[in-house]
């Protein structure tokens, strides 16, 4: 496994980069230089990176112990999900995707065994059909769950898209999350948190597995 340090110079820099005075002190400032960070990379760079990455993750003894994945479903420039989920399909792991229940900030999770049958969401978002017999319960222990950030800093604190329906999700999750990153929105520190805010267990890129110490 690689080293559990984000290196400090990669981190510095890419802050120093991102976070420049005081023209970044907002999370939409922030958001919008994310956005067109990724949107520079060549889509064969991103391709390359989103490979490495799932290599990491499934690395991880968490991700090879656990019986149920629960992950977004990537789109557009998005670090790739679905080789990850084809894998835990190879695996035989039950995996279920979340769908946003409209007028909250809640996910309803329903697991499939195929990319066949999505909906397409207001957001542009594929999400599982409402399907009561396919519906589950994620505050599963034993689960690991991906969750997407345009950032992630080394404390597993994220730049999500706002809407915070993945800070309300960890905050009832009892699984280990990941954090899936490119090493060029890796962070040293993000201090643009807020009292929702919620970090994962673990981030990871195509060069470092950052996992929080238990407890903090």
């Amino acid at each position: 496994m690689t080293s559990p340090f984000l290196d400090p110079q990669q981190a510095a820099s890419n802050s120093s980069q991102l976070l420049n005075g005081r023209a970044a002190q907002s999370k939409s400032d922030l958001r919008k230089r994310l956005k067109k960070l990724r949107h520079e990379m060549s889509e064969s760079s991103r391709q390359a990176i989103d490979v490495a990455i799932a290599d990491q993750v499934l690395q991880l003894p968490e991700f090879k112990r656990a019986p149920m994945l629960l992950s977004y479903l990537s789109v557009g420039e998005e670090v790739d999900t679905r080789a990850l989920i084809q894998k835990a399909w190879d695996l035989n792991k039950t995996v279920a995707i979340p769908r946003c229940v409209a007028g909250s900030r809640t996910l309803d999770w329903y697991v499939i065994e195929s990319f066949a049958g999505l909906e397409k969401s207001s957001f542009g978002i594929e999400e599982p059909a409402r399907d009561s017999t396919r519906y589950i319960d994620p505050r599963c222990a034993e689960a690991i769950a991906l969750v997407p950030g345009l950032a992630f800093d080394a404390a597993g604190y994220r730049i999500g898209y706002g809407g915070g329906y993945y800070d309300v999700f960890l905050e009832s999750f009892p699984g280990f999350s990941i954090g899936l990153c490119r090493d060029n929105s890796l962070l040293s520190h993000l201090e643009l948190q807020e009292p929702h805010d919620r970090p994962v267990s673990c981030v990871v890129s195509e060069s470092r597995v950052l996992c929080r110490s238990l407890g903090s």
